[in-house]
């Protein structure tokens, strides 16, 4: 089984954190989706027929489709990809100044069958700190509104850690997914990525940084909170009621194969990893002429090791030491995890590696000290 994610390269405006690759000129739209449906069709075969159980619209905003954008290029992936028996998972993320009652009416009239929802916050200081386009009553109505429509499979996006994010207001916004029965929510903490506007306003002084403490508590409380409302800590940063796991993102942390459509989308294939473009004229001249402008990279055993370790860690199922053996750093790893093992950020069940509640927020670290050079498995 194999994953698409099509990556929709345009927003109405830009957050002040996000350093994805996206366009606030909406002017190529026409010509980007003629691209996307003609990379589709030369890339029919990197998955080797293995058939879809995933379809994921990321971006940028793929909310700014409409129906016609949508019908053209589902009608080039059943065209020229095999789907799963098992009802496939189709994901759009949207955010919620899109999501009127006719939006999602046409929504439903497509194979979309999964909405994930960039809601953020449900305070307005927050938002209007993050630059976001919607407004605290549209986060709150776009949920409502799909669900009214039936969409029942949906997840939400919030972020934690801001200055503007008090405690109380982290409580108050899990409270609010609680009451509205979300099964599936994407947390995140603030992050300072270098050359977004967030960097330049707190370099200039213009906005408070990030306080580490004040996110890893409320990161806790996230943990708390979740556990008592029935919610499995699957990843990181993903949390889902039972039997509501994001399919397509965990076949991400399962090191499944993915084809990745659109600029600056990547895919995947087991052995090597390649990305396209980050320029949407670039790459709908590439496409105009039909052709594909990637890079590609084949992984050796480390970089292949090395990812398992970071993925693997980021989810509740762990590293497996036979997997690991495979790749030829068993020894390296055990010998590494052994400080963790003894911290408490670590357990170890059988040949499973699984970070503690404690370690979960110090994941990037502890994968970054397991992981191994070139030559020395």
């Amino acid at each position: 089984m194999a994953g698409l994610y099509l990556h929709i390269p345009f927003c109405k405006q830009a957050c002040n954190y996000c350093n994805f690759h996206f366009s606030t000129s909406l002017k190529s739209k026409d010509e980007m989706v003629v691209a996307i449906c003609r990379e589709l069709a030369l890339q029919k075969n990197y998955l080797d027929g293995e058939p879809l159980e995933t379809i994921y619209f990321g971006g940028g905003t793929p909310s700014l489709l409409d129906q016609r954008d949508l019908d053209l290029i589902f009608g080039e992936i059943f065209k020229h990809y095999p789907v799963s028996m098992q009802p496939l998972e189709v994901t759009l993320e949207a955010n919620p100044d899109d999501l009127n009652p006719l939006k999602i009416s046409d929504l439903r009239q497509t194979p979309v069958n999964r909405l994930s929802i960039g809601v953020q916050s449900f305070s307005e200081a927050d938002l209007r700190f993050m630059n976001r386009a919607h407004n605290d009553s549209e986060a709150l109505a776009s949920i409502q509104n799909a669900q009214a429509a039936g969409f029942d499979n949906l997840s939400v996006d919030l972020i934690y850690g801001a200055p503007t994010t008090s405690h109380e207001q982290w409580a108050a916004n899990l409270e609010q997914v609680f009451n509205l029965k979300i099964p599936h929510l994407s947390c995140y903490c603030l992050t300072v990525e270098p050359k977004t506007a967030l960097a330049h306003q707190i370099k200039k002084g213009a906005a408070q940084p990030v306080d580490d403490e004040h996110a890893a508590q409320q990161f806790e409380f996230l943990m708390e909170k979740t556990a008592e409302a029935g919610y499995e800590h699957y990843e990181i940063s993903n949390l889902a009621l039972p039997g509501h796991y994001s399919r397509h993102n965990t076949s991400y942390w399962q090191g499944k194969k993915y084809l990745g459509i659109g600029p600056s989308a990547h895919s995947f294939n087991g052995m090597s990893r390649q990305w396209n473009v980050a320029n949407n004229a670039a790459y709908i001249r590439s496409l105009q002429a039909g052709e594909l402008a990637f890079e590609i990279e084949v992984l050796t055993p480390t970089q292949r090791y090395n990812e398992y370790v970071m993925t693997g860690l980021r989810t509740k199922w762990g590293c497996n030491l036979l997997k690991i053996k495979e790749l030829g750093y068993e020894a390296h790893f055990a010998e590494g995890a052994k400080t963790f093992l003894l911290d408490g950020s670590m357990e170890r069940e059988g040949n499973e590696f699984r970070l503690t509640q404690a370690g979960r927020f110090l994941a990037d670290g502890i994968a970054a000290e397991l992981f191994a050079e070139e030559g020395n498995g």
